[in-house]
């Protein structure tokens, strides 16, 4: 059901305040600091009309009003103002990316961390299942006599470069040749299918097979047998900085969500997250996923070069701002484009 200007000012009010101050606001206050054209009294019918509408409650019978989790979806929905981000914000953001990054895993934990540091919220990134991400190619490069650099590169770029011990003291010649034919062999199988792939071992050549099987090994590591992907938490503390964790209880229930992390992949990964480019939740447990306390979690779909990398946001109070946290999450995603060579994206969020 729509609701009429008048009522979007108060509740944008309401919630603007709220935001801020984590306390329930008057309908004097509103007049003074928000609306001074309105009368108190139309304030006060207007705030009662949208507590029953279920936009606002009222704490105790002579507290100001506070907004519900309607009110804050409405609020992202339709009335949030488009946050610019300061000078100092950009550049901090800006750091975190200042050096070229080739593995996802990285990139996503810089993304958590520098989420946290802006928001003063928990950064949260899930790094996705590689399970089914196909091979490209396959480099062996010699370190030691006894120990190669092994650089798995996929369809969504370097995957791992990892160190590995080889018998044998093979040369560079051998190494090249063998990456060659382990790239040719399973160039466009996906890592789930290559950690499978037994059969095809045995058939190859008995020069190979010990190479082979140190390149199986890593593999197996990353695909992860139907791993489900990894929660990145960071900044989980910050949280107990909030006026609503003051309360132990709810403090706990938090810090407990916190830690079992997996109760956080139906957020991360659930109806629509990878196909849209701000995913905003709000709400109470059946909406967050079983035992989730009351929270919301705004996440991003980060991409590069059109390739999907992971999902990264923060964890809250529903009362966060979501102005701030959605220019955040939006200006790192521009930044994470233009890894790892390409130019910066243009300050289009700095306050002048």
């Amino acid at each position: 059901m729509g609701i009429s200007a008048r009522k979007e000012k108060i509740l944008r009010a309401v919630v603007d305040s709220y935001i801020v101050s984590c306390e329930p606001i008057s309908s004097a206050e509103i007049r003074e600091r928000f609306l001074p054209d309105l009368s108190s009294a139309t304030i006060r019918n207007e705030l009662s009309a949208l507590e029953d509408m279920g936009y606002l409650e009222q704490p105790h019978t002579s507290a100001g009003r506070v907004p519900t989790a309607d009110a804050y979806r409405l609020y992202v929905d339709k009335l949030m103002p488009k946050k610019k981000l300061t000078r100092n914000e950009l550049k901090t953001i800006r750091r975190y990316f200042d050096h070229k990054m080739t593995e996802i895993d990285e990139i996503l934990h810089q993304t958590a961390r520098v989420i946290s540091e802006i928001t003063n919220l928990t950064g949260v990134a899930l790094i996705p299942d590689v399970t089914d991400a196909k091979l490209e190619s396959v480099k062996i490069v010699k370190l030691t006599d006894s120990l190669v650099l092994i650089v798995l590169v996929t369809d969504g770029g370097i995957l791992k470069d990892t160190t590995a011990e080889i018998a044998g003291n093979p040369d560079e010649g051998y190494l090249r040749t063998a990456g060659n034919f382990l790239s040719a062999a399973y160039q466009g199988h996906s890592l789930g299918e290559i950690a499978a792939s037994e059969s095809l071992i045995r058939a190859i050549k008995k020069e190979y097979e010990q190479l082979f099987k140190t390149i199986i090994k890593v593999i197996k590591k990353h695909a992860g047998g139907g791993y489900a992907g990894n929660i990145v938490l960071e900044g989980g503390a910050k949280l107990l900085t909030q006026p609503e964790y003051a309360n132990t209880q709810k403090a706990r229930a938090m810090l407990e969500a916190l830690e079992a992390k997996e109760q956080l992949i139906p957020a991360l990964t659930g109806a629509g997250a990878r196909d849209i480019d701000i995913n905003i939740r709000i709400g109470r447990d059946n909406e967050m996923g079983e035992g989730m306390p009351e929270c919301a979690i705004v996440t991003a779909n980060y991409r590069i070069n059109g390739i999907n990398i992971g999902n990264a946001g923060v964890i809250g109070p529903i009362r966060m701002d979501y102005s701030k946290v959605v220019s955040v999450l939006d200006y790192i995603g521009k930044t994470i484009q233009e890894l790892p060579d390409g130019e910066r994206p243009p300050d289009t969020d700095r306050d002048e």
